[in-house]
């Protein structure tokens, strides 16, 4: 896997200076290549065990299959599927559905009536509830867990037996649809050669901004969803964002880039674009166009939506560059995207954990309460010139701390 670091030494929209090595880092792009062995072809079982058989049908259905709606404890009835004969399609789609690996992290949005029809099963199947910040419930039976976010609504299952829970439990008796092992047919995008563009840090007070990139193929995607791979906003544990970054940087053909801004540059770049978007927008088109060097041949990149595409599109333009710029809500389902969400949060954890070792204080993630305290402490240790090093001096927060410090004296 190739693995460069690259110095910034000019410009892209503003004339201006660019960040400095120490405080503006790229980190990493690699490329490899990879053959797959397809396992046997998954099939569909009924909840009594009866085998239903391969699925036949029109890959172009984007129906697929759908169970009507169920409650807990009814018995889900047999799927009906239309018919196709045995030929290239047929033999395509089980290649599609064999992956060779059992599926042990799986996430899928939710309605409330879904949410109140999942936690009602899962009361009937003697589950464990227990609170969590930002969830609605979380629950627990053996080494299968079932964490349903507030944002989204959204479930996050996770444990040995999260194939089996999916398959024979939740789209029966909750969605009502048969969509686990069928991502390839019902979003090919995500399968298609493209580039997958995030960020870490532009909520926290403390830290760098973080943008990452990652390049998927077909067999690249289908490696990270078996991995587990998901948006990093729901990955609660540091330890884990840690493991799943390296997993993700191990397979072969995976091309990544990491770009970190360092809050003393960060805050600098911050006055000069005048706004937080056309910040985000030059590091996003920084990042595609690292990539474009390792891949010249994708001709697509996909990001949340923080801006207009055109405040992208203008710094590739600048630089010569030119990709189909996609941005839409909730981008972090796809794949791509959510493999670029870990390896920036990696970097952001890292960052944090190493700059609270030189400090000798703790700086917490986010804006709370704990966060002022903790930047009240680093200036009363370290002086006032101490915030703009560490955190983002256009938040509230610096000038309610700076205040606050003023009014002890």
């Amino acid at each position: 896997m190739l693995r460069t670091t690259v110095e910034i030494s000019g410009p892209i929209i503003v004339a201006q200076s660019l960040p400095c090595s120490q405080n503006f880092l790229l980190v990493g792009s690699g490329e490899g290549s990879q053959r797959r062995k397809l396992g046997q072809p998954a099939m569909i079982v009924a909840k009594n065990g009866s085998d239903l058989g391969l699925l036949k049908h029109e890959l172009g259905d984007k129906n697929l299959v759908r169970i009507d709606r169920l409650t807990p404890g009814q018995a889900p009835p047999l799927v009906s599927v239309p018919g196709d004969e045995q030929g290239t399609k047929l033999r395509d789609f089980q290649s599609k559905l064999s992956h060779g690996q059992r599926v042990n992290s799986y996430s899928a949005a939710l309605t409330p009536e879904q949410t109140e029809r999942l936690r009602a099963l899962l009361l009937e199947q003697n589950f464990e509830f227990n609170e969590r910040p930002y969830m609605i419930f979380f629950a627990q039976k053996g080494k299968l867990t079932i964490a349903v976010f507030e944002k989204g609504p959204k479930v996050v299952i996770q444990g040995k037996e999260t194939e089996d829970f999916v398959r024979f439990q939740f789209e029966p008796f909750v969605t009502g649809e048969a969509r686990l092992g069928y991502e390839e047919v019902l979003q090919p995008e995500m399968f298609e050669p493209h580039f997958g563009v995030d960020e870490s840090g532009k909520g926290d007070f403390f830290g760098p901004l973080v943008i990452a990139g990652a390049y998927v193929d077909r067999a690249i995607a289908r490696r990270l969803s078996d991995n587990g791979v998901m948006d990093s906003k729901r990955i609660a544990s540091d330890h884990r964002i840690k493991a799943l970054a390296e997993s993700i940087r191990q397979i072969p053909g995976l091309a990544h880039n990491v770009v970190l801004i360092g809050p003393e540059r960060y805050n600098e770049l911050y006055i000069r674009f005048g706004n937080l978007n056309d910040l985000l927008g030059w590091g996003h088109a920084r990042v595609i166009e690292n990539l474009l060097k390792v891949r010249p041949d994708c001709t697509r990149s996909l990001s949340d939506k923080f801006a207009n595409e055109r405040v992208v599109l203008r710094a590739l333009i600048d630089a010569g560059r030119r990709i189909q710029v996609e941005q839409r809500t909730k981008a972090e389902a796809d794949i791509a995207v959510a493999a670029a969400s870990i390896l920036a949060r990696e970097k952001f954890v890292m960052w944090l954990e190493n700059k609270t070792k030189q400090l000798g204080t703790i700086l917490p993630k986010g804006v709370s309460a704990a966060v002022k305290a903790a930047a009240q402490e680093l200036v009363r240790v370290h002086g006032t010139e101490i915030l703009p090093r560490v955190a983002k001096m256009h938040f509230r927060t610096s000038g309610e701390v700076l205040a606050k410090i003023a009014d002890s004296k």
